[in-house]
């Protein structure tokens, strides 16, 4: 443990953002999960919620930090074919 105060208080800072940005990145696969059975079962509607959903939530990550820009792009891209695909083959 640090004994420095703002080493202290930096380390308890560095936690908070680290919650934070796995809090984030964890939506992320959630709602990834979520695209992915929604297409797989054929429902558009739910589909098309869950993407705009999941596309959301990367743009504020991105937005925070808590991903990187080309990290996000990718994300989105993925997020993209999948539900195209999805819907050609329903």
């Amino acid at each position: 443990m640090a004994n420095i105060h703002s080493q202290k208080k930096r380390i308890l800072r560095s936690e908070r953002e680290r919650l934070e940005n796995r809090h984030y990145t964890s939506a992320i696969r959630t709602y990834f999960r979520r695209l992915e059975a929604a297409v797989a079962a054929g429902d558009d509607p739910t589909a098309d919620t869950e993407h705009k959903q999941l596309v959301s939530t990367i743009d504020k990550a991105v937005k925070r930090g808590a991903l990187h820009r080309n990290n996000g792009a990718r994300k989105k891209s993925r997020a993209s074919r999948m539900r195209t695909s999805g819907s050609a083959s329903a």
